[in-house]
């Protein structure tokens, strides 16, 4: 491994505001909580109120109400806001009272008297597979596999998105040991997936669940090649059952519609900034802003 330069922590670390070296996010990281200015959020008619942007932890909310919506559960509609992460919406005080954290996404649901809030993917997925009795399994064991797989989620990707896709690909300076660490744990971590799925058609057996939902995003896209542009380098192409159960997945049409849902980038047909009915996926949302509807 190459030399870097050493580096020694102060005694007291102290944020530097002026110094922008710290990469892609710089102008929106800060070590403090709470608004940074007064803005309301906007609200639509139907129960659910989705503050969000088509990364994968706000993939997997809209992947879950449209799949609730082919069900038939029509207390599942919702409106989807987009929030420009890029330029510090989630810092006004409207989205910091639905979540504090000031991360996407964020829910509230209106079909409660008060309307109840719900901050962090995981807890949302668990909220509306419990409120609707969906996509996760009444029977003990089955209900825990799930819940193992859906926290197993939460609690690896942190690594991915954080650690190896920080460092990987937005860090303004490539640190050898940083990538390295962070590629193995990935590398792991893909490994836990693909003997996983070699004996499992679903993550929690035979049944598609709240735990797909929340690993598809992630894991999906990285396999496939669609975030960090590192699939030649983690070489993704050999986790074959990830493969497998990443292509299953995406040919769900409610996962199709949800994948489209807040995203502002990419192919022109692949986006849908806003939604508001399911007709907005015929007549995209940003046509209408175009329009100036």
């Amino acid at each position: 491994m190459a030399e870097t330069p050493s580096y020694t922590p102060p005694k007291v670390w102290k944020w530097d505001k002026g110094n922008e070296n710290g990469g892609r996010f710089a102008n929106i990281n800060r070590p403090v909580a709470g608004p940074t200015e007064q803005k309301e959020l906007a609200v639509g008619v139907h129960p659910f109120q989705l503050y969000s942007l088509a990364t994968p932890n706000g993939v997997k909310v809209t992947v879950m109400l449209e799949e609730l919506l082919a069900l038939g559960h029509s207390g599942a509609e919702y409106d989807a806001w987009l929030i420009n992460i890029g330029s510090g919406d989630q810092f006004g005080s409207g989205f910091v009272d639905v979540n504090p954290n000031s991360k996407i996404p964020a829910l509230m649901d209106h079909s409660t008297e008060p309307p109840t809030r719900i901050f962090e993917s995981g807890a949302m997925l668990l909220y509306l597979a419990e409120k609707f009795g969906a996509f996760l399994s009444a029977e003990p064991t089955e209900r825990a596999e799930c819940l193992s797989w859906l926290f197993w989620q939460m609690g690896s990707a942190p690594y991915l998105g954080g650690g190896f896709g920080h460092f990987y690909a937005y860090a303004p300076v490539k640190i050898e040991y940083c990538i390295d660490r962070y590629a193995m744990e990935v590398k792991r971590q893909l490994d836990v997936l693909n003997r996983h799925l070699a004996e499992h058609e679903y993550m929690a057996g035979d049944e598609y669940s709240i735990a797909d939902i929340s690993i598809w995003p992630w894991y999906g896209a990285l396999v496939k090649g669609l975030i960090y542009e590192a699939a030649e380098f983690l070489e993704t192409h050999t986790y074959t059952n990830v493969i497998r159960w990443t292509d299953q997945i995406a040919e769900r049409p409610a996962v199709q519609r949800g994948r489209m849902v807040n995203r502002a980038w990419g192919a022109p047909e692949s986006q849908l900034f806003e939604r508001h009915a399911a007709a907005d996926f015929e007549t995209k949302t940003q046509d209408k802003i175009a329009a100036g509807d």
